[in-house]
């Protein structure tokens, strides 16, 4: 199998990022991003997806965090699409519903190349240390957009910070498991011939 890697940079005039990303590998993460719940969030999805990641985010933060964490979501989703490739023999779908204590995440996804984001709940609290929740939502979005998924996320409890790290280990499980290849397949999973 060759190497699934990437590596994106993105610079305006809101964030500089550099992210590296292997999808084969060990789940070891650097993530500086100058939100620290962010940072631990990244650092979940990278150890519980097994995806090497490292992220580098120099951020207005001194506006909010939205531009940084939209634009990490941007970059990784780019990241994934050039690692993935042409996609050939991956699994392409899977599903995963991950607890955290009162709070459990449900997830569906497709790496179809049609990029597609649906999303059911609310978070309990406004805000995770310096995230604001519903940046946890856009960022699957805006994920979902620029890797290509068909990505449908549900959650529910009482904590966001548990609601917000069940759907991201939920997220990073599903990926891992449709990202795998299947040694029987030696084509796309679908009868167009592409994904």
């Amino acid at each position: 199998m060759t190497d699934r890697t990437a590596a994106v940079t993105r610079e305006t005039a809101e964030t500089d990022i550099e992210v590296t990303l292997d999808v084969d590998g060990d789940g070891d993460a650097t993530v500086e991003t100058g939100i620290g719940f962010f940072d631990h969030m990244l650092g979940s999805f990278a150890k519980h997806g097994l995806f090497d990641l490292t992220v580098r985010c120099d951020g207005d933060l001194e506006i909010d965090d939205h531009h940084t964490v939209e634009d990490v979501a941007i970059t990784l989703g780019q990241a994934f699409e050039e690692a993935l490739g042409d996609k050939r023999g991956i699994e392409r779908f899977a599903d995963r519903k991950v607890p955290l204590d009162e709070a459990v995440a449900s997830v569906v996804v497709d790496v179809s190349g049609r990029p597609l984001f649906e999303f059911d709940g609310e978070f309990s609290q406004g805000r995770v240390g310096e995230m604001t929740s519903v940046m946890a939502k856009h960022f699957m979005r805006s994920l979902a957009m620029n890797a290509g998924l068909t990505l449908h996320v549900g959650v529910e409890g009482e904590n966001a910070h548990h609601e917000i790290e069940a759907m991201f280990k939920s997220v990073a499980r599903a990926l891992d498991d449709a990202t795998r290849v299947d040694e029987r397949r030696s084509d796309v999973a679908s009868t167009k011939g592409q994904l």
